[in-house]
């Protein structure tokens, strides 16, 4: 698969790096800011650890994995060194490809990719996009280090503030209602560790079914909610918090914010 140049090997990097190693990717060297940890995650993933500028001499693809704010200094740092013909995939949100174009020079192939959290035990879901020099055999060769940590779906590069909202912050939505869910469950006397379990298991299993049955998720809750019974309760509850309106204008106002950051 060649040579694979991971740079930036924080928590998302680090969980991409294990998906690539599960994919198949075994000459990869890593590059990270952070003094020894490079070297600390080289060794636990049989790589070789490297600056940042000599990370990325002979790779065919660069995973740029850097913060949003360092990762001017991290293209400056790699442009000089990459091969013509290499492909950098970059999952710097809010970051478009033109960008990195410009910064990475005319022989690079970018595309750009919006993971979630989940891929740190492999479940994420990964948009990736083209950019204009990055053609089919980039997107292939992308979608194969990303496939490691979960599934990979390509979108137009105008959609990725959409994505952004929908499952790149998506699991802080889960979360949050997990929150309040174990919080309720608490204040109705159930011990916090039974309710947290409860509340975990409930997530996992309806995500399971909802990626597994073709029905729509209307038919789903609807499969739930007896006339009159509990669930109908609690939906009547919700609908009159307008909470379906409220996650609406959460998921607008991430997608406005990962407008504002291309701009900046």
């Amino acid at each position: 698969m060649g040579r694979l140049a991971v740079i930036g090997v924080g928590v998302m990097g680090e969980a991409l790096l294990a998906g690539a190693r599960r994919a198949g990717f075994d000459d990869v060297v890593v590059a990270d800011a952070a003094p020894g940890r490079a070297e600390q995650v080289a060794q636990q993933y049989d790589a070789t650890a490297a600056p940042t500028a000599e990370a990325v001499e002979g790779a065919d693809l660069v995973l740029l994995a850097v913060k949003p704010q360092y990762l001017p200094e991290a293209v400056q740092q790699i442009a000089p060194g990459l091969s013509a013909g290499a492909v950098v995939v970059s999952v710097a949100a809010g970051v478009t490809t033109a960008t990195l174009e410009d910064g990475l020079g005319p022989n690079v192939a970018v595309v750009r990719a919006m993971p979630n959290t989940p891929a740190l035990i492999g479940e994420g879901v990964t948009a990736i996009s083209a950019g204009s020099r990055a053609g089919d055999s980039a997107l292939e060769v992308a979608e194969k280090l990303l496939a490691g940590a979960g599934e990979v779906v390509t979108v137009p590069e105008s959609l990725q503030d959409a994505v952004t909202a929908i499952s790149g912050s998506g699991p802080a939505y889960l979360f949050y209602l997990a929150e309040a869910m174990v919080d309720a469950g608490v204040g109705l006397g159930v011990p916090r560790p039974t309710a947290t379990q409860l509340v975990a298991q409930t997530l996992r299993g309806a995500a399971g079914l909802l990626a597994q049955d073709d029905a729509h998720p209307t038919l789903l809750r609807e499969r739930v909610t007896s006339p009159g019974g509990t669930t109908a309760a609690a939906i009547a509850a919700l609908d009159a918090g307008a909470v379906r309106a409220d996650v609406a204008a959460a998921m607008r106002a991430a997608a406005r914010r990962s407008q504002e950051l291309s701009g900046q």
